[in-house]
């Protein structure tokens, strides 16, 4: 008869009341009664009350022997704590998802909290489970743990290092779920897209997964771009090297051609005039036919101001941050001219085009200017001089 009443009690539970409570969440207006639905938080919950009349009503049953019926009694209050456990680890990850729904949260995830949370609770209830069976005090039990607590700590290791690396990470918000990562050590190059107790979940550009045990972020260094994105602009960082042999002094026909490039001209007005008053004052009149006598505009310094008056004016060019065009340690490759500006684009493929266009049209004005890019030699330059 009590079996018979703990099947009812099971079924009625199961086919009655899960559903009736399912009904009343999907008709509600709240979101988070929902999770616990998909969850599954209340269906584990539903044999409690089987377990419940089992352990209670054993007791009643006439002629059976008292320490089978403690047993049996142990054996329920022991089920109903491994049941009341599980619906506990169901009721967190709930949380969880409710949780990520706020727009804050991806600053601030739990998930790592509220696994280490189920860790220690899976752990307590199987300490209260296995003394409920041996009909033991719990704090015996957890007296003699103190003897285990190296084993115990060799085994959870990484889960104890994940958990304080999380705490950290969290606290200190050196990542969030959505972070663009880069951490050479794992060949990890991509987005976050999840930060759990023991690992982080990075998917690479090339849309492959890399895990990373979360305690190696305070073992290693790794790059994060978020700043770079809320900042608004991305660097553009990059040279060209110009050879050497043609850098030389502008002749006046020259000026007066680049005088027509619209760019130029604020420069040219105002350094033209400011170079004639220098040597006039400087050299002598019998020595102004000698170049090195006086100043003069190169060609390559005037293409350095063409380049920082083209950035200047370039509408994807962002003006509120540094932007310099400088000139670099001459190498055997020749000198390096590098374009050191942000973009008002972060955007990987949108921010690549725009470097693009800037150094297609760096490399074709150079030319303009009497100036040559340095390439090594090649096949079909040698080929060439084989025929001349």
């Amino acid at each position: 008869m009590v079996l018979a009443v703990a099947l009812v009690v099971h079924a009625a539970a199961l086919r009655i009341a899960l559903p009736l409570a399912h009904g009343v969440a999907q008709r509600s207006r709240t979101t988070w009664d929902d999770v616990l639905v998909k969850h599954e938080v209340l269906a584990r919950l539903v044999p409690i009350a089987a377990l419940v009349v089992l352990g209670r009503g054993v007791g009643l049953v006439v002629g059976l022997d008292d320490e089978l019926a403690r047993f049996v009694e142990r054996l329920a209050l022991a089920a109903i704590l491994v049941v009341a456990v599980r619906a506990f680890g169901a009721l967190l990850t709930a949380t969880n998802e409710i949780y990520t729904r706020n727009p804050q949260a991806l600053g601030r995830p739990i998930k790592g909290y509220l696994q280490g949370l189920k860790v220690l609770a899976y752990i307590g209830a199987a300490i209260v489970v296995i003394a409920t069976l041996l009909d033991q005090s719990p704090w015996l039990l957890l007296s003699g743990l103190g003897a285990m607590t190296a084993v115990l700590l060799l085994i959870f290791r990484d889960t104890l290092l994940s958990f304080v690396a999380g705490i950290q990470l969290t606290t200190n918000d050196l990542i969030r779920v959505g972070d663009w990562l880069e951490m050479p050590q794992f060949d990890a190059d991509g987005g976050v897209v999840d930060i759990s107790l023991n690992v982080v979940k990075v998917q690479n550009w090339d849309a492959t997964i890399t895990v990373i045990p979360t305690h190696k972020f305070l073992e290693h260094s790794f790059k994060n771009w978020r700043a770079m994105f809320e900042s608004g602009g991305r660097r553009i960082k990059r040279a060209v090297h110009i050879d050497m042999s043609t850098v030389r002094f502008l002749t006046p026909a020259e000026l007066d051609r680049l005088a027509k490039i619209v760019v130029l001209r604020d420069y040219l007005a105002a350094k033209l005039p400011e170079i004639a008053a220098h040597n006039r004052a400087t050299v002598p009149a019998d020595a102004a036919d000698v170049p090195v006598n006086g100043r003069h505009l190169t060609n390559l310094g005037t293409f350095r101001a063409y380049v920082e008056a083209y950035l200047r004016s370039h509408p994807r060019i962002h003006q509120g941050m540094m932007r310099i065009v400088r000139q670099l340690h001459p190498t055997a490759q020749g000198l390096p001219l590098e374009i050191y500006v942000f973009t008002t684009e972060t955007a990987w493929a949108v921010y690549e085009g725009i470097q693009a266009d800037i150094f297609d049209h760096v490399l074709a004005v150079a030319p303009e200017f009497g100036l040559r890019v340095f390439q090594a030699p090649s096949g079909s330059d040698l080929a060439r001089l084989g025929e001349r």
